[in-house]
């Protein structure tokens, strides 16, 4: 049987597993009305079920894998053996299809439910199809950002288990021992790695590019006896290096420390955890590819306009710093070098400026229609509706095999969804979920993301909130963090069932907001509850505005600032509107606006109207008293007459009556106000030395007539002098 061209290999484990081979083609033919693949099990094909595939019946893989050559593949219901069967299409040499492996076995076949009877039993099968058809998938690969690393290793610490680790790796590693100043540690025998003081005050970067701040510098002293000492005076300076291993056991270098490629901070009391961190140092040399998690894209980027700051959500929840504040561009700055993956920033943006990329594209959306469609276009829904269990590939993995192995399993209607985090599952995820048919959505936490919740839990009360207002009730969403097996198994056996939800076909396209809009239309149309609109709570990404239509001037500084075109002005006069379904409520207009006359009001709207512009005001333009051309409008040019009448720009000739004109008329204005508006003072005339002396004549006279009238001068003396050789 064939899957999107790929032949499907099943194997039931020597026994283990019960699996109904006509029955799960079948139900893979019906997965194939669907439309989810593009070259689907055809209907009447046959499925043989191996018993050995890995063993005694290897021959009949090789079979295949000829058989297959040159063609799309092979899918082969089993991971655990797969480096076997990787082992085996290497020896066909180039003539070796591609291979694909999928779970079928912890994940559906190894659980209580696979024996029990219909419609338990009908259920198990639908899920052994959906996985199926999920692997078959040809999804779209992300992109990657290279580091690159020589090896070149800066240990930090405090006592001698620092110079213990650098010398256990200085024959693999460029090491270099940056001991806390004060470090009591005994000289070593043998210098064989470079060894210094100082303090580190800063660091920055990632794998490949670490640069390390550090003030008081010295190197160590060659004559050191009973303890290390340290030459010269205190310097500063910034280390550069590839890797970091943090012993100091203080406060990380970097937040989120075990999520920084490159740096590691074991506890310096645990030597097994200092011997893991070396391990892995060592194999930190060369090139990486990292996966490019995020797409964003700034023009629907919330965060900025003009120097003024809206939305800062992604800011806010990302735990590795990655992304920081654009100021000069009014953007976001996201660092690929740095995004550990954890996909918090695409939860919880508003517009769908920040996307996951792994599965790229619209990946994500295909495998979720893909997994549910198919499970009950095979019957799965019938008693038993599915509900959906999101977990990574390592604690969530782990959790599934351990229920497997060591108790029931899964319930049959329990669809494991793997990501590679899941503090990536959103709004649009949730919503699409329901609307697909998930009956629940349960997230698996580890340990690992306890500190990462937030923004999920955020997420899940918000479509909690929509769903229950049209009436599904509530429930429908939660957080996992079970971390014994047997719990989790308990939780999953226990749960109640809930009122049905619709059953949508709908393709996930685009980014977050088309995909909520596709997802939003779907639960409206079977909810129980038709409401004309939800209200929300305060920074919910959905609702309108209320304008003071008196105090608004139409200025439209609000269109300016708005990033998703919520609000639009009129080329041809003076209007503003507003379309509520494009609006995320970033606060942008509302912080921009000049009069202070907008205030944001939360909540979804299902009504036809929302989802198109509507006039918010509109007046006539204030027409030019010179020439009667419109321009402005009315309200704003008669606020900035009441604001102006007082300067004392404006008390001369003309004042604010230049302000009533277009831009054309105001330069006439001011060409006929002064026939020469363009020249400048009157040229001095220029001095000579007669006006000096004729000035110094002046001034002598007004001194002697002066000091007569006071008596100090006889009347006939003019003040001159008494002639050659006076002395006065």
């Amino acid at each position: 049987m064939k899957l999107n061209g790929k032949e499907v290999l099943v194997c039931n484990c020597e026994g283990t597993m019960t699996i109904d081979g006509k029955a799960l083609a079948k139900a893979c033919q019906q997965e194939a009305r669907t439309g989810t693949n593009k070259k689907s099990a055809k209907k009447g094909e046959e499925l043989n079920v191996a018993s050995h595939l890995c063993r005694t019946q290897i021959e009949e893989f090789q079979r295949l894998a000829k058989q297959e050559s040159g063609g799309p593949g092979l899918l082969v219901a089993c991971t655990q053996e797969a480096p076997l069967f990787l082992e085996t299409l290497e020896e066909m040499g180039e003539d070796a299809p591609a291979a694909q492996f999928v779970n079928i076995r912890e994940k559906a076949g190894w659980s209580k439910d696979a024996n029990g009877k219909s419609p338990r039993k009908t259920d198990m099968t639908a899920k052994m199809a959906s996985l199926l058809a999920e692997a078959a998938l040809d999804l779209e690969a992300a992109t990657s950002v290279t580091m690159i690393s020589g090896g070149v290793l800066l240990v930090l610490g405090d006592d001698d288990r620092a110079l213990e680790a650098a010398r256990k790796v200085a024959s693999r590693l460029d090491v270099t021992v940056i001991l806390e100043p004060g470090s009591n540690v005994q000289p070593p025998a043998l210098m064989d790695v470079p060894v210094f003081t100082g303090r580190v005050t800063q660091a920055e970067g990632h794998l490949g590019q670490f640069q390390v701040t550090i003030e008081a510098f010295q190197a160590a002293s060659a004559s050191s006896r009973e303890s290390l000492n340290f030459d010269g005076t205190g310097e500063s300076g910034t280390s550069v290096c590839d890797l970091i291993l943090d012993l100091r056991g203080g406060t990380p270098l970097f937040p989120a420390p075990d999520k920084r490629d490159g740096y590691f901070n074991p506890d310096p009391g645990n030597p097994a955890l200092i011997g893991d961190a070396l391990l892995a140092l060592t194999d930190m040399v060369g090139e990486f590819d990292k996966p490019r998690y995020i797409d964003y894209d700034e023009s629907l980027c919330a965060h900025a306009r003009s120097g003024i700051i809206g939305c800062t959500r992604c800011i806010d929840h990302c735990p590795t710093g990655a992304i920081t504040p654009d100021t000069v561009n009014d953007r976001v700055s996201l660092d690929p070098y740095i995004c550990a993956g954890c996909g918090t920033c695409a939860s919880v943006c508003p517009t769908g400026a920040a996307k996951y990329t792994l599965p790229a594209g619209d990946g994500l959306y295909q495998r979720l229609r893909t997994v549910l469609r198919t499970y009950i276009a095979a019957g799965g829904k019938k008693a038993t509706p599915p509900q959906i269990l999101v977990h990574d590939q390592g604690f969530g993995s782990e959790m599934i095999d351990a229920m497997a192995r060591g108790g029931g399993g899964l319930p049959a209607n329990v669809l494991p969804f793997a990501l590679n985090q899941v503090t990536q599952v959103g709004l649009d995820f949730l919503l699409s979920a329901s609307a697909y048919g998930a009956e629940r959505v349960l997230v698996l936490v580890g340990p690992a993301q306890a500190d990462e919740k937030a923004g999920l839990e955020s997420e899940m009360a918000l479509a909690e909130a929509v769903l229950d207002g049209l009436g599904y009730g509530k429930q429908r969403f939660a957080i996992v963090d079970d971390t014994d097996p047997a719990a989790l198994e308990d939780r999953l056996y226990g749960l109640d069932g809930l009122a049905p939800l619709p059953n949508a076909d709908f393709l996930g396209l685009g980014r977050k907001r088309s995909v909520m809009s596709l997802a939003l239309a779907a639960l409206y149309k079977g909810a129980p509850n038709k409401v004309d609109a939800l209200d929300l709570p305060e920074g919910a990404p959905f609702g309108t505005l209320e304008v003071n239509v008196e105090g608004c001037t139409l200025c439209l500084a609000c269109v300016g600032a708005c990033p998703t075109g919520a609000l639009k002005d009129n080329e041809d006069k003076p209007q503003l509107s507003f379309a509520e379904e494009a609006c995320v409520q970033c606060g942008l207009c509302k912080n921009t606006c000049p009069e202070k006359v907008i205030t944001l009001v939360p909540r979804l709207s299902f009504l036809e109207v929302g989802r198109s512009y509507q006039v918010i005001k509109e007046e006539e333009p204030f027409e030019c008293i010179r020439c009667g051309k419109p321009f402005g409008t009315k309200s704003s040019i008669e606020l900035m007459l009441k604001k102006l009448e007082d300067h004392p720009m404006f008390q001369e000739k003309g004042g604010t009556e230049r302000l009533k004109m277009c831009e054309d008329c105001r330069i006439f204005a001011l060409a006929e106000e002064d026939e020469h508006p363009f020249a400048g003072a009157a040229r001095p005339k220029p001095r000579t030395t007669d006006d000096y002396l004729r000035e110094r004549e002046e001034l002598r006279q007004m001194a002697a007539k002066d000091m007569k009238e006071k008596g100090l001068l006889p009347p006939d003396d003019d003040g001159g002098g008494s002639g050659e050789g006076d002395s006065g």
